[in-house]
């Protein structure tokens, strides 16, 4: 697997290395020791998988209580994936960073702990499997504002067009009112 910081260092994409023949593909998503070694320390509680259609957004989520860092991939289909930092004192707090995650790339991405994280589905369908470091709270689950123009994600929308978002996301918190991390 080959560990790159992007322009938020503390983000990682991990790149693994694909074996394939005619039989298919084979590769690791994880392998504890490669994550140790590139400073990824935490220990994984819970996986998710979600299956979305073309234009659905979900996000921005993140959780105030029992905080969650995620490794995000793509099992099926194409994904605009986001973080947003959310620490109060880090040098790129309020700015976020974007990744194309699909099934054909394998590219995963980290997403520390202090972060919002949503994407937009760019595929007819798109399944996305993601390992958190800490149970969900739904107490504790709290949602940025997807479009705030303060953050100002720079989503690719097709056309004119609105994303498909749930009730949830459509009334999520703008930035300057957000609970973030200390």
């Amino acid at each position: 697997m080959i560990f790159t910081s992007t322009k938020i260092p503390d983000v990682i994409l991990i790149k693994p290395q694909v074996f394939n023949d005619k039989r298919g593909f084979f590769l690791e998503t994880y392998r504890s020791q490669e994550f140790i070694v590139n400073g990824i320390v935490n220990h994984f509680v819970q996986d998710n998988h979600s299956g979305s259609k073309k234009g659905v957004l979900r996000g921005l989520h993140y959780q105030i209580l029992q905080p969650q860092a995620k490794l995000v991939r793509v099992t099926s289909g194409k994904i605009f994936d986001v973080a947003v930092d959310l620490r109060r004192n880090s040098t790129s707090f309020g700015k976020w960073i974007s990744t194309t995650l699909s099934a054909e790339n394998k590219f995963q991405v980290w997403i520390p702990i202090g972060f919002a994280h949503g994407f937009y589905v760019l595929s007819d369908w798109a399944e996305v499997v993601y390992k958190t470091t800490d149970y969900y709270n739904a107490e504790g689950e709290r949602t940025l504002l997807w479009n705030d123009i303060d953050v100002g994600i720079e989503w690719p929308l097709q056309g004119n067009s609105l994303p498909i978002l749930s009730a949830k996301d459509s009334l999520g918190t703008p930035l300057i009112q957000a609970e973030i991390f200390d």
